[in-house]
């Protein structure tokens, strides 16, 4: 069994860093052939390159090609660490996938944090919605959600049994919403 490092390109590391995947496809490389099982580092930043997963492949997409004519390459998460990244010492990154040192692989791998240690937390999203009844309510507050989605909306979050701590998020990223703040700018 190979390990692997697997760029994730900008535009879809901006999507993966907003809604939860299992899996992730991206094109491979030239000559490049994974095979399903073989162990894969992901990458996500071209300024500062970091390692933000680790997964597994889950194959090689038979019918779809990627850039240059390469078959896609599928991997499915088995740890994420968007939000406590690695940096990405020792691997080369000249190409979408390449293979790496079993060794290098091995202490990258062991350095990610990410989703060993869950907690429950309550997220929400609230929004006043005026109806001419409840049903419709929630057909405007879905419509309100898909329309503006998470660059405009803000979801507050906190862990379970302690909504003081409760924190507003856009986009991923923590946003402060406090309007008396932003005036001392």
């Amino acid at each position: 069994m190979a390990q692997w490092v697997v760029t994730i390109p900008a535009e879809r590391w901006a999507t993966e860093r907003l809604f939860h995947h299992d899996t992730l496809t991206v094109a491979g490389s030239a000559g490049v052939r994974p095979a399903a099982g073989d162990d894969v580092l992901l990458v996500a930043g071209e300024q500062n390159p970091a390692v933000v997963a680790r997964g597994v492949v889950a194959g090689q997409e038979s019918g779809r090609r990627g850039a240059h004519g390469v078959p896609e390459v599928e991997v499915a998460y088995t740890r994420r660490s968007f939000d406590d990244p690695v940096p990405a010492e020792g691997l080369k990154l000249d190409e979408a996938v390449a293979e790496v040192d079993a060794e290098v692989f091995q202490r990258l791998a062991d350095r990610l944090a990410g989703d060993r240690d869950r907690q429950t937390w309550l997220v929400s999203l609230d929004l006043p919605i005026e109806a001419s009844g409840p049903a419709e309510a929630v057909r405007q507050f879905w419509s309100y959600v898909l329309e503006l989605g998470p660059s405009e909306l803000p979801t507050f979050v906190s862990p379970s049994g302690d909504e003081l701590a409760m924190q507003a998020f856009v986009l991923g990223e923590e946003a402060n919403l406090d309007p008396e703040e932003d005036e001392d700018d």
